[in-house]
């Protein structure tokens, strides 16, 4: 690029309020006179000086006329020239950009697939509770633990008693994150082209359990030794499996992009100069 500068000589002034430190002034003894709260109070002594000199210099400059100042302003003009006589441009074909998906499924297969999905989760929780710890609460209080994290260096035996506030917190999480990765199921299951619910029923459950073992490492250190990763693999496929089966079993509704395809496409004809690709995305 060629910046060609024009300065002109012209100073010009703007008549502006004048400038002041009161309001930083101001912020800092607010501070410290809260900090002394926790500190000392020569500290909280110093803030309230600060505060009330901050107070009375920024009252004198505002009233009873505001104090201003004249900021001098150089005008300048500059004009911005390319040395590029041309501009390169890629070539586009028909195939340039894939616009998947052409059909996905509606909301309400999301939430259908994600209630059906947690309810099958449920029995391979449960069954590893029993065969570890002889009991099915544990799991249960185990999951509440992400919103008590106190209840994550809790012994086993209080893990696998019977808590109602244990019971009521796994339900809403588990409720919750059931419904929320079943619509998270009904949008992606569209883009696995061959198999999705084989794909998205084992794929997905290590994904997920793979990005969840990452962040308890960061917020829940002490909840992390005492899942069974395992059995958590396996309740998500169970999820992942169930999931996808009940979704998939819904109509697809086609999306804006399926009014991108050729007509002879979008009607189910058959017509020479359309890939297979189009095709496979036409039904």
């Amino acid at each position: 690029m060629e910046m060609e500068h024009e300065h002109h000589s012209k100073h010009n002034t703007i008549h502006l309020p004048a400038s002041t430190a009161m309001p930083m002034v101001l912020a800092l003894g607010i501070t410290l006179l809260g900090a002394g709260l926790v500190t000392s109070w020569v500290v909280s002594v110093l803030g309230l000086a600060l505060v009330i000199h901050a107070a009375v210099g920024w009252f004198h400059e505002v009233l009873p006329q505001e104090k201003h100042e004249d900021v001098e302003v150089i005008t300048e003009s500059i004009t911005i020239r390319s040395s590029r006589s041309q501009v390169a441009r890629l070539p586009i074909s028909e195939d340039h950009r894939k616009k998947l998906p052409v059909e996905t499924f509606t909301l309400g297969a999301g939430v259908k697939g994600g209630i059906a999905g947690g309810v099958a989760m449920i029995a391979p929780a449960l069954l590893y509770g029993l065969i570890r710890f002889h009991s099915i609460w544990y799991p249960v209080n185990l999951l509440a633990a992400f919103a008590v994290p106190d209840w994550a260096s809790s012994s086993t035996a209080f893990l696998s008693s019977f808590h109602l506030r244990g019971l009521v917190l796994a339900i809403v999480i588990h409720g919750g994150g059931s419904l929320l990765v079943g619509l998270l199921y009904g949008a992606i299951l569209p883009m696995f082209p061959r198999k999705p619910i084989l794909t998205a029923g084992f794929l997905a459950p290590f994904f997920w359990t793979g990005m969840l073992y990452a962040t308890l490492q960061a917020v829940s250190p002490d909840l992390t030794p005492r899942i069974d990763w395992l059995w958590f693999i396996l309740s998500q496929i169970a999820f992942g499996l169930v999931t996808g089966f009940v979704v998939n079993l819904h109509v697809r509704v086609r999306t804006e992009q399926f009014q991108s395809l050729p007509f002879a496409v979008r009607a189910g004809l058959e017509s020479q100069g359309i890939g297979d690709e189009e095709k496979d995305q036409s039904r």
